[in-house]
């Protein structure tokens, strides 16, 4: 692997040594902004990102509005049911199109009432009959790489992307019991989160600290010496089992997900889809974690609780809902001080690489993709 500009050679080979003799990546590679730029150009813009999930797009013909980092983009699902990735700008004078979702066949310009259909063709543009050689046949919306995998909709910048599906089909046989595809986002909590993004990342995708801020909630429940983390045989994904000790027959809250092996009820799933598609599941339900991240030091959190469609259609959720709710956000209250504390101590003079347990096995996964991509 060729040394990154960013990190020394050291500071290389420490990263990219097996995992156990590796380190991890330096702090200038979380509080650094040039890193981020970095990271922007040739992760961000070429990488596939998830911008949804289908439960979030309106009835076909419609769309949703979502942004992409620092590019507007609108998720269409025309009439056939057929789902595409287009610029949300209008070609006329960069006005963006759509705002949160809608539904109908044209997506209307505010501005000057251009109106596009749902494939990104200019339907009509009104007074423009004095322009020479405009041709509204001519005009189109740019359309980006969009694929939706386990009902996540995710889209690349890239002109050619390597298709999404293939390189995550040994994840997907792993996790297929749990049908994420068919499941619905029964409530959102948002929390801003100013710190570095790969502080999250690393933290969801590791149950070594189950023993230090989780150790009366998840230490209990799914102990960390029991997690281990999946060979992802360096595709760009990462998968933490951590088993339960329980053995359920039944659930004391919310019915079991239909279709799981009876070992599943009690497992927790942690993946990640490289760079940040953050995803955990339960028995019962699934929590997206979608991070939104604006700069080095800054990063919009959404936590989506996913449950079977009929679960949460049903009245009777609602109190259940209401505990999950509170129990999903105190989890989150136990992880917070982690990012920040590490986020104030990366800052140091005196901060240095640190040695990876082979429970972090996950986040050595995720450096060397991360490695290879700012390289």
């Amino acid at each position: 692997m060729t040394p990154s500009p960013l990190l020394s050679a050291d500071e290389h080979a420490k990263v990219t040594a097996p995992l156990e003799t590796a380190w991890t990546l330096p702090p200038h590679a979380y509080a650094d902004p040039a890193v981020y730029v970095r990271e922007s150009e040739t992760i961000f813009r070429r990488d596939w990102i998830c911008v949804a999930h289908v439960d979030q797009l309106p009835d076909a013909p419609g769309h949703l509005a979502v942004q992409h980092h620092d590019h507007p983009i609108v998720i269409t699902r025309g009439e056939t049911g057929r789902i595409r990735a287009l610029s949300n700008v209008c070609l006329h004078r960069a006005m963006p199109l759509a705002d949160g979702a809608g539904t109908g066949r044209w997506m209307v310009c505010p501005y000057h009432q251009w109106s596009y259909d749902l494939d990104g063709g200019l339907h009509t543009a009104p007074m423009m009959e004095g322009a020479v050689d405009f041709d509204t046949a001519e005009c189109r919306l740019p359309a980006l790489a969009v694929e939706v995998w386990e009902g996540f909709v995710f889209v690349s910048l890239a002109q050619e992307p390597t298709p999404l599906a293939a390189q995550l089909e040994p994840l997907r046989r792993r996790i297929e019991n749990y049908r994420l595809g068919d499941l619905t986002i029964a409530h959102t909590i948002e929390f801003d989160s100013p710190w570095n993004w790969k502080l999250l990342v690393e933290n969801f995708m590791e149950a070594y600290h189950h023993i230090g801020p989780h150790r009366d909630t998840f230490q209990l429940t799914n102990p960390a010496a029991q997690s281990h983390v999946v060979d992802n045989e360096g595709g760009p994904w990462s998968l933490l089992q951590m088993p339960g000790n329980t053995d359920l027959d039944e659930s004391p809250d919310l019915p079991f997900l239909p279709g799981l092996e009876r070992e599943q009820r009690a497992d927790l799933l942690a993946f990640c889809v490289f760079p940040y598609t953050l995803v955990a599941t339960t028995g019962t339900l699934a929590t997206w974690y979608q991070l939104v991240p604006h700069a080095h030091d800054r990063m919009t959190l959404r936590i989506h609780i996913l449950l079977d469609a009929d679960v949460a259609a049903d009245p009777a959720t609602e109190e259940a809902l209401a505990h999950l709710v509170e129990g999903v956000a105190w989890i989150h209250g136990e992880d917070i001080p982690v990012n920040e504390g590490p986020w104030r101590g990366l800052h140091s003079p005196l901060a240095t690489q640190g040695r990876l347990s082979p429970y972090e096995a996950a986040i050595w996964q995720l450096n060397q993709l991360w490695v290879d991509r700012v390289s």
